[in-house]
């Protein structure tokens, strides 16, 4: 059995709390709670109150919590309809030695949407399932400011690939290591996510269909979505489906990857594709492959912008002559980092060397689920490795 591990985000949270509030998003059961109390150990008297509570959410109301806390946790207080305000009440008359967190499984940065009534009073950052350098964190030193290229020397793990394959990313499951475990945690959840968040803090009327679209989306991952086919299924409009799809991305279920294109009204024509935050739920082994790459480039992207401020951000693309590229990185609005993700490696790749041309990116990768695999090809640039090495480099 793994033991848990420190996660990236809790030195920089740390440091960030000293300052400023810090909000932390991400899926339900990601382990938000744990790394918020790993945090509290180092404060006085940390208070750790829940919304979804009764007897934490009366506490809430009242703003009754020991004068002597340290640490201030609020846990889904997104729920309360009032919360924005009521958090830049506490922030403003806390006392000196008060430092306060909140956490939630949907999104909490709204304020970035315009009206920030809290600008310059708090940090956002997005809690990630596990991922490949996490768990070998001990194998590599501290992450700094990026290098470009990701620096691919460090140690290769064995075995952490396949197990994040198979159990998913998620604390539970990928520590417990049992099919029990995995299959009943995942009914759990599923339930949880669409019957109580979405329940809780959306307006939508029809919760049966969207479960349904819930249902659809594992047999339709690392393929632009069709919203037309999807409405047909669930019996909405097309509309309504990408409404839903943006619910599930709000609620952590899906993350979207748009198409690129450098002017945005033709990108915004173009299918995006969907993954899910768990992968474990995805049965064809191809796509839950890519899923799992995918989510290791969204983790990298939020990282150095929650952590850094730096502009990163995941695509696909994808040509009027169906040519493809799994992901492309775009670094400061600027196409970085192109990848390919394969099972088995392949000797030809037409599409990535077009699009590494025509988009003029330098640094180009087939990700293999093969082990042992890193070689060059000297004319075209493109670098062959395995997954575990590549994954290695990232967050």
């Amino acid at each position: 059995m793994i033991t848990p591990h420190i996660r990236t985000l809790q030195p920089h949270i740390q440091a960030d709390l000293a300052t400023k509030m810090v909000f932390l998003g991400g899926p339900r059961q990601v382990g938000k709670t744990t790394l918020s109390k790993m945090l509290g150990t180092d404060f006085h008297a940390p208070t750790y109150l829940n919304w979804d509570k009764r007897e934490h959410r009366q506490a809430i109301l009242k703003s009754q919590w020991s004068p002597d806390s340290g640490l201030l946790v609020f846990d889904e207080l997104h729920k309360y309809a009032r919360w924005k305000n009521w958090i830049k009440g506490v922030w403003d008359t806390r006392r000196a030695s008060e430092h306060i967190m909140v956490t939630g499984s949907s999104r909490l940065d709204v304020f970035r949407r315009g009206g920030d009534s809290l600008l310059g009073r708090y940090h956002y950052y997005r809690l990630h399932p596990f991922s490949v350098a996490e768990m070998e964190s001990s194998s590599r030193p501290a992450i700094t400011f990026p290098h470009a290229p990701p620096e691919l020397h460090f140690p290769v793990p064995s075995q952490t690939l396949e197990l994040l394959l198979k159990w998913g990313g998620f604390p539970e499951p990928l520590f417990a290591q049992s099919e029990r475990t995995l299959k009943r945690w995942q009914k759990e959840r599923f339930e949880r996510v669409f019957r109580e968040d979405i329940r809780d803090t959306e307006n939508v009327r029809s919760l049966s269909q969207v479960e349904l679209l819930g249902q659809l989306i594992p047999d339709r991952v690392a393929s632009p979505l069709s919203l037309q086919s999807l409405s047909e299924d669930v019996e909405a409009s097309p509309k309504t489906v990408k409404s839903w799809m943006e619910l599930l991305c709000r609620n952590y279920y899906t993350f979207k990857t748009p198409p690129y294109h450098r002017r945005l009204e033709r990108a915004l024509k173009k299918e995006s594709k969907y993954y899910l935050w768990d992968w474990s739920e995805i049965q064809d082994e191809g796509a839950r492959f890519e899923n799992l790459i995918a989510s290791h480039l969204l983790k990298f992207c939020h990282f150095y912008e929650d952590v850094f401020g730096i502009s990163a951000e995941l695509y696909y693309v994808r040509d009027t002559l169906k040519r493809e590229v799994d992901f492309l990185v775009v670094w400061e609005k600027q196409p970085w980092m192109l990848i390919e993700a394969k099972l088995s490696p392949e000797q030809k790749l037409p599409s990535l060397v077009s699009f590494a041309e025509a988009l003029k990116v330098k640094h180009c990768y087939q990700v293999c689920r093969t082990p042992d695999v890193d070689h060059a090809d000297r004319h075209t640039g493109i670098r062959t490795l395995s997954a575990n090495r590549f994954l290695m480099a990232l967050v």
